[in-house]
């Protein structure tokens, strides 16, 4: 991982924490959108587009092939992902604790 890697788009974190167990491309979409109240919602172009970048960042990889289906794949979440997505979490954080300082000072006024 580098600093290039963070931030992550809002995109790439939420696929990253769709797939923290396996899931496929349709099934990611519908978490995605269920996950954000339909404030988010992923184009099929868009999340397969992310879905090849991260499998060859090795932030995510196949977990199955559904041959039956159209050959349906599931994807999961690497352990290099999970670092990434713990380095976004943690700035996410501290954004939200630096923001706590706008409260301090509309109380001042």
């Amino acid at each position: 991982m580098t600093e290039k890697d963070i931030p992550l788009t809002e995109a790439v974190y939420y696929i990253l924490l769709a797939v923290r167990k396996p899931n496929h491309g349709y099934g990611i979409i519908q978490e995605v959108e269920q996950l954000t109240n339909g404030r988010v919602v992923l184009g099929a172009g868009t999340l397969y587009g992310a879905i090849q970048t991260l499998q060859k960042k090795k932030w995510i990889d196949i977990y199955s092939v559904d041959t039956e289906s159209r050959k349906k794949k599931e994807y999961i979440i690497t352990d290099l992902g999970k670092e990434v997505f713990e380095a976004e979490r943690t700035r996410l954080e501290e954004l939200l604790r630096n923001a706590a300082l706008m409260e301090c000072f509309n109380e001042e006024e």
